[in-house]
């Protein structure tokens, strides 16, 4: 856990957002800044709503509806709280109650339909916030919160409830943070701490209690959202409202479910625009986690493995456990830019150092061995049989004088090194004391990150609880696992947004020629054979090979002399998925006899199968490649998403496949490619010649195109398989399968 906030272990928040250049023109419509005119092809916006919600966390007026001042009712302590609350932000409460004159003193007024002023936040101490806000409707109040539950977390009924209540606060022109949420908003933060602060987003309270509790050691907090069920105001309405804050270094999100995933990507979009963090733990990585987030705040959690592929897309870090959570974002909203990526580790023994350093490089960090000069400069104060290329070991006794700062300034003053890792294992006083304060003192002359892991679990010794806790400049972690994931997370969030384009900036934002000759080609409702897939993608520039659809023998033979021999056979049908199972394809056929009892067989097996043929293909062979699976799914909370994998008859055994959501570009469409454990096959193997990869990354790039046009018309497309040819000479669709929407 990093130290005090004091002093200068800082970004400089404005260079950073001067860093990202003019953003676009903003225009504010219903309270919310919009980018004007600027959507993708199917309309939807390109640029994230930044919704105003100064006035929700720094209120003028509140009006607390339901107050009371009788002891023992809950009520009661949540309108004192409120009233503290206000106290401290310099907000007015007006308590609003049908039988009270006053409450705590406060003149009461009897309904909301009193209030004659603009209030700022009203707070619904009520069990049915529905008829309040349907009250609200014709008041000046802008913000309300309900805390009530029995909504779309309790099931059917409760959903219903809950889309009652989203159409009032929708007519109302209200923001509503809630139902079933808490008081997090309106905890007591730490005012004496300053530096870049952690905003959190939660959609349980409970679970925001480890970051919120960082203020003790020394890291501030600025905001806590608690979302609850969203039947308005949602994640990524906090997330794109601190991305815009200045004194926000980072945003902490508990995420169970995502009310809109589009919604999501741009506003994180904007964060990544902005060089501002998001660390976020999303529940649903299981099917039993899901099923609890579903119950919890009755939201669609998403197929996990979109969900982390669109994460990574737009810089979002997810990360596991709370302690990852708190861990990461802290340091991610503190640390200065790195100046380089190399990673020293130094310890006080070469065990230690070994065991980190094994950690540190299989979660991909980078330990860059020390020149050799850096190396004999060392020596002058370790001794000659001890290892200091990196990992560098000391051997303990040099940490305990003078020297022992000399080698710490000596690594650091290495042009290879960004990062200063010392894992202290446990306490070993007075070595482990000197050392500690060698590290804190270092820390503050250099521009380079210094983190140390105090091992220990007792965790009251002098020299963590003082010296590092006490530290502005040094990071402290508690265990190896969330100091190299912290790291990690550090050094790539900023390769990640160094200059950073948006994805959404790849949009096509008119239709191509393409997509009119594909529209004549759809069948809504239905699944399209396979010649009429293929036309569809030929229509995107996508290679298939030559061939015809025939209804005889005569017809196929005629079609084998115009294809060229040999010619693959194959039975086609709009309801026929699985052809290769029910020995519907025929390959190298030479013949015309061949080809006369190929058609006759395939008839007879569709007949006896009960399958209703368009007809037979007759298609040119193809030649060796590598077999490949590209595809379009629409997901229920991303939309459309496109996938690409190793092919061919064992892709459901292989399931070795990268998925994005679009839009994007050719980086990230390369990107997919090298996340796949078949890869090499790619780079050709045991004498196989490269594949085309070229080719490959823009037939991705093009069933992307048709992914984004054809949304709401298309909801499923696989290419299987998409043969890859040896380099330079393209790649052909073999086999696909489209279904209309």
């Amino acid at each position: 856990m990093l130290g005090s906030t004091h002093g200068t272990f800082t970004t400089d928040l404005r260079a950073r957002v001067d860093a990202c250049g003019e953003q676009p023109a903003r225009a504010v419509v219903h309270g919310v800044a919009a980018l004007e005119g600027d959507t993708d092809v199917s309309g939807r916006p390109l640029y994230a709503p930044v919704p105003e919600l100064d006035r929700f966390f720094r209120p003028e007026v509140v009006a607390v509806v339901g107050a009371s001042d009788t002891e023992g009712r809950p009520n009661t302590g949540i309108t004192r709280q409120l009233i503290d609350w206000a106290g401290r932000v310099g907000a007015r409460v007006v308590p609003v109650h049908p039988s009270r004159a006053a409450v705590f003193g406060i003149d009461c007024v009897a309904s909301v339909a009193d209030l004659d002023e603009a209030v700022d936040l009203a707070v619904l101490l009520v069990a049915d916030p529905l008829p309040v806000i349907e009250q609200l409707g014709s008041t000046k109040v802008r913000f309300a919160v309900a805390f009530a539950s029995g909504f779309a977390e309790t099931g059917q009924a409760g959903e219903r409830a809950q889309e009652r209540l989203a159409a009032a606060v929708a007519r109302s022109g209200i923001r509503l943070l809630g139902p079933n949420t808490n008081l997090n908003a309106f905890e007591r933060f730490r005012e004496d701490l300053d530096g870049p602060a952690v905003a959190l987003i939660t959609q349980s309270g409970h679970q925001g209690r480890p970051v919120f509790t960082m203020q003790e050691l020394g890291v501030r907090l600025s905001h806590w959202a608690p979302t609850g069920n969203e039947a308005d105001l949602e994640t990524a309405d906090f997330l794109s409202y601190f991305a815009h804050r200045p004194e926000v270094g980072a945003i902490a999100c508990y995420v169970e479910g995502l009310k809109d995933g589009r919604s999501f990507l741009l506003a994180a979009d904007q964060a990544a625009r902005r060089r501002v963090p998001v660390v976020a733990v999303k529940v649903g990585r299981t099917e039993a986690g899901a099923r609890m987030a579903a119950s919890h705040t009755g939201k669609l959690t998403g197929a996990d493995q979109v969900v982390d592929a669109a994460m990574r897309q737009f810089g979002v870090i997810r990360v596991d456990g709370l302690d990852q959570l708190q861990d990461t974002a802290a340091l991610l909203a503190r640390a200065r830019r790195p100046v380089a990526e190399g990673v020293v580790v130094y310890s006080i023994s070469g065990g230690t150092g070994a065991h980190f350093s094994d950690l540190a490089t299989a979660a991909g960090l980078t330990l860059p061995t020390l020149s050799q000069a850096r190396q004999d400069e060392l020596h002058q104060w370790i001794p000659d049989y001890l290892s200091v290329a990196n990992p560098v070991d000391n051997g303990g006794h040099p940490v305990g004088d003078w020297r022992g700062r000399k080698i710490i300034d000596a690594i650091l003053a290495d042009p290879a090194v960004g990062v200063l890792i010392c894992p202290i294992t446990g306490p070993f006083p007075p070595m482990s004391d000197k050392l500690a304060q060698d590290l804190v003192d270092a820390a503050e002359q250099t521009d380079k990150l210094i983190c140390v892991v105090w091992g220990s679990p007792v965790g009251t010794e002098e020299a963590y609880r003082t010296t590092l806790l006490g530290s502005s400049r040094v990071a402290t972690f508690r265990t190896f696992g969330n100091c190299i994931g912290a790291v990690k997370a550090y050094l790539d969030h900023h390769r990640f947004t160094t200059g950073y384009r948006s994805p959404f900036d790849e949009a096509p934002r008119t239709p191509s020629p393409s997509f009119r000759k594909a529209q004549a080609l759809l069948r809504p409702g239905h699944r399209l054979s396979e010649h009429a897939a293929k036309q569809l993608l030929r229509a995107y520039g996508i290679r298939v090979p030559r061939e015809q659809l025939v209804t005889s023998a005569a017809a196929a033979v005629r079609a084998a002399g115009l294809v060229g021999y040999p010619v693959v056979m194959k039975a086609s049908g709009p309801r026929l998925a699985h052809k290769t199972e029910l020995g519907l394809v025929k390959v190298g056929l030479t013949s015309a006899s061949q080809i006369r009892d190929a058609y006759r067989e395939l008839t007879d097996i569709a007949r006896y199968e009960g399958i209703d043929l368009d007809g037979v293909l007759v298609c040119q062979m193809v030649g060796h490649g590598v077999e490949m699976v590209v595809g379009v799914t629409h997901d229920p909370l991303f939309g459309p998403t496109v996938t690409v994998g190793l092919g061919g008859v064992l892709v459901e055994v292989l399931n070795d496949a990268a998925v994005r959501v679009p839009p994007f570009g050719e980086r990230e469409a390369r990107d997919m490619l090298g996340e796949l454990r078949g890869r090499a096959l790619l780079d050709g193997v045991r004498g196989a010649p490269a594949a085309d990869v070229d080719a490959l990354v823009e037939v991705v790039l093009r069933v992307q195109r048709m992914a984004l046009e054809l949304d709401g018309q298309l909801s499923e497309l696989d290419i299987n398989p998409l043969m890859v040819l040896p380099r330079g000479q393209g790649a052909v669709a073999l086999d696909a399968l489209a279904v209309c929407r």
